[in-house]
Parts: C-alpha cells; sequence; structure tokens
C-alpha cells in the first residue's frame, strides 16, 4: 500500500472533524459559511478523487524517477538538504501547474471542480479532479533531478504538501500578521477563490506566497472588497463528475460549431474562457459578469433526502477505505469495478439532489452491474477472503437502489435557481 493510501486512514478523520468543528465554531460566531448540500458534493467530489488517484490512472508524458536516472549531475547527499531543496521545487512546480490551469482553456477543465463552490469552507477543499489524464509535472522538477533528489523524497513529501493545503480554506481565520509575508494563508487563498474582477487569477501559491510576490500575481484581501465565490459560468448542479468535465464539454461543442478551423485548433489553448467569435454570437452562454450580482445555486431537497445523502456520503467513504484496505489481495479488474461503483454511486445520489430522478436510477441500474460482474466473474470458492466484502458493496448496492426509486417517487419536483 503506497504511503498517500497509508496516509488517507488517518488524515481523513482530521479532516472530518475539522470540517465539523468549522461549522460549529461559525454558528457560534453567527457566520454562515456552509450549505449542507453544498458539503455533500464537495466531500463526495473527494470520494471520487481519492478513488481516481489511488488507482493511478492516467498517461504519464515523463516520470520524475526516469529524470533523476538520466540528467542527475550532482547528486545531495545529507537528507536535511535534500528534504528542503525538494519542499521548495515541490512548491515552485506547484506554483506554475496551478498558473497554468486557470490560465490555459483546456487546463481549466483540471481545475474548475475546485472553484466551482460558491461557498469557501475546509469542505470546498476536497473538491478535487477526476479529469486529468495526461501527467507532465516532472518537467516543472528538474532543479531536483539535476541534483540527485530521490524519487522516494517526492513519494512521501507529495502527500504532505497536498494535505498542507487544506486548512486554509476557511472564512474564519483573518490575517495573519508576519506569516502573511512568506506563507499562503486563508486570506490570500479567500482572494483565490474569489470572481471579483479584482481578484480573479490571483495568489496561485500552495505554501509559499513568495512566488505571486516575485511573478506578480499576488493580490492581499481589501476590508472594501468582499470576496464573492465561485466560476464566472455557474456550474449550476451538485454532481461533481458533471463539474469535472463541464468546461471540456462546452470547449469540445465550440470547436464543433466553430467554421473556422484555425479556431478549432487553437481554442483548446487559448486563455481560460476564450470562445471563438460565431458560436460566442450563436451559443451564448450565462454568466456572472458582476460578482455583486451573482444568483447562488440552491435546490430545495427535503430534510429526509438530504440525511440519506449524508448517509450515502458516509458509506460511500467507508466503502473507499475498505477497497484499498484490500486492494493488495483482489486483481485489478475487481479494484476498477470497485471504483467506477463508488464513482456511480456519488453520480446517483447528486444527480438526486440535483432533481434528475431518471437520470438517479439508470446510474443505480448500472452501479448493480458492476457489482453483478464481479460477483459472476469471481470464483469464490478459491478466494473465501473476498466474499464477505464483495456481499457488503452488493447490499449497500441493493439497499440504495431501493432507497433511490423511493425517493424518485416521493420527492417533489424541485424548483431550481
Amino acid at each position: 500500500m503506497s504511503f498517500f493510501i497509508q496516509s488517507l486512514f488517518i488524515v481523513i478523520p482530521i479532516f472530518i472533524i475539522l470540517i465539523v468543528l468549522e461549522i460549529i465554531v461559525a454558528k457560534k460566531m453567527k457566520i454562515k459559511i456552509n450549505n449542507p448540500v453544498d458539503i455533500i458534493s464537495s466531500l463526495s467530489s473527494g470520494i471520487t478523487n481519492i478513488a481516481k488517484d489511488g488507482l493511478k490512472f492516467g498517461v504519464l508524458i515523463i516520470s520524475y524517477s526516469w529524470l533523476v536516472k538520466h540528467i542527475t549531475i550532482l547528486k545531495i547527499e545529507p537528507i536535511w538538504l535534500a528534504i528542503i531543496i525538494a519542499f521548495i521545487v515541490q512548491d515552485f512546480s506547484g506554483y506554475w501547474l496551478h498558473r497554468m490551469n486557470h490560465r490555459i482553456n483546456i487546463f481549466w477543465n483540471r481545475h474548475i471542480i475546485h472553484h466551482s463552490s460558491e461557498e469557501f469552507n475546509l469542505s470546498c477543499a476536497l473538491r478535487q479532479e477526476i479529469s486529468t489524464i495526461v501527467r507532465f509535472g516532472a518537467i516543472f522538477m528538474l532543479p531536483a533531478a539535476l541534483l540527485g533528489i530521490s524519487p522516494t523524497i517526492f513519494a512521501v513529501l507529495g502527500p504532505i504538501h497536498l494535505f498542507m493545503q487544506f486548512w486554509y480554506h476557511t472564512r474564519l481565520i483573518n490575517k495573519m500578521g508576519l506569516l502573511e509575508t512568506i506563507f499562503v494563508t486563508p486570506s490570500h487563498h479567500r482572494v483565490h477563490h474569489a470572481i471579483n474582477t479584482k481578484y480573479m487569477d490571483k495568489n496561485y501559491g500552495q505554501i509559499l506566497i513568495i512566488w505571486d510576490k516575485f511573478f506578480g500575481t499576488f493580490q492581499p484581501e481589501l476590508k472594501e472588497e468582499k470576496p464573492v465565490y465561485g466560476i464566472i459560468r455557474p456550474a449550476n448542479t451538485w454532481n461533481p463528475i458533471i463539474i469535472n468535465y463541464k468546461h471540456f464539454w462546452q470547449l469540445l461543442k465550440d470547436a464543433y460549431y466553430t467554421k473556422r478551423w484555425k479556431d478549432k485548433l487553437r481554442i483548446w489553448f487559448m486563455p481560460t474562457g476564450w470562445r471563438p467569435k460565431d458560436v460566442e454570437d450563436l451559443f451564448p452562454i450565462k454568466s456572472t459578469r458582476d460578482s455583486k450580482s451573482q444568483i447562488k445555486y440552491q435546490t430545495n431537497n427535503s430534510r429526509k433526502l438530504i440525511l440519506w445523502s449524508f448517509f450515502q456520503l458516509f458509506i460511500s467513504g467507508s466503502l473507499m477505505l475498505l477497497m484499498f484496505s484490500i486492494a493488495s489481495k483482489i486483481s485489478n479488474i475487481t479494484l476498477f469495478c470497485l471504483a467506477f461503483f463508488l464513482i456511480l454511486n456519488v453520480f446517483s445520489y447528486t444527480s438526486m439532489l440535483d432533481g434528475r430522478k431518471k437520470i438517479s436510477i439508470i446510474t443505480d441500474l448500472i452501479k448493480l452491474a458492476f457489482i453483478l460482474y464481479i460477483i459472476l466473474t469471481q470464483n469464490f470458492n478459491s478466494d473465501i477472503f473476498l466474499e464477505p466484502y464483495i456481499i457488503i458493496f452488493a447490499t449497500y448496492a441493493v439497499i440504495s437502489t431501493l432507497a433511490t426509486i423511493y425517493f424518485t417517487k416521493s420527492e417533489p419536483q424541485l424548483n431550481i435557481s
């Protein structure tokens, strides 16, 4: 089991405790920072991201291990110095990848999910992508490769660096004095998530804010300019899988409908949001041009459905950890089926929250098919170990499908705004 997967069993409970504490403190401070359905959407996005990342699904253009093997010119020996250099390189690489995700059309699709929440709280930190297939981040780590920094250091440092970005997704901590000069703080990151014109495309730093100050992308939070959160083209859905591919689908349609071949090609690599003039005129997209006029996405779900969705979220997270705990003892095909089962489950109950009842039922039926495939292809006589775990997945699949049918009939037609 990789360090990343092992660490999940520690950090996930910590994250949940901190999210609950934030909710409690916010209520005592009489600050509204949470929407229950938005929390479900955010945490569900985290489940899909972890399930996908844990499977290492994707294409790696160039690996850091390959770079170390072929271009090292000087090997740094003291481990403490190697760790410091690795941290600086990791953060420098993160800054530029983050900046690319915001500035280039096709790369925005990898990051849109993280900014899609119209709230700003600890739960939205877990809105992470599943749409990245091609990875090339090692290119930005050339300095470390030249110095022979061991890939093992980055294997451990990478998850730690990622988890360290959780805490500053909050409105409950104001400016932090001297720390603001070097490190990314909640104030800095509130600016980054804001759609106010003054705040757009600022503060890309992940741990160190010095990169933004050096490369001219720094913007402090202003008292007179309250951040408004979300994306310029609102997602208008609680379904994290749809959000993950929403921008890509728009690019694909624009590339198809535009008449000029030049535009069909360059649309992918133009600045984020750019569209050919002809399709922009023919197919205008509703957007929030003025942050002050933002109307947040709302659905009038029943309390019963919201509670059931929270239960679904809890079970999905538990099954995800169970899946990884048995991953080394099952086949890759079984592992992929279980992972897609979890992703389909998220798709189903978040679709129900959107009022898309038929889609939710269809998704549940597909989900059942994945479990049935595992049962029919698995020889339980030779693998007694797996049988009880598959029974758990199968039982939940049946119960959740029956619940979906129930809510399809009992849940009122939604008035979506």
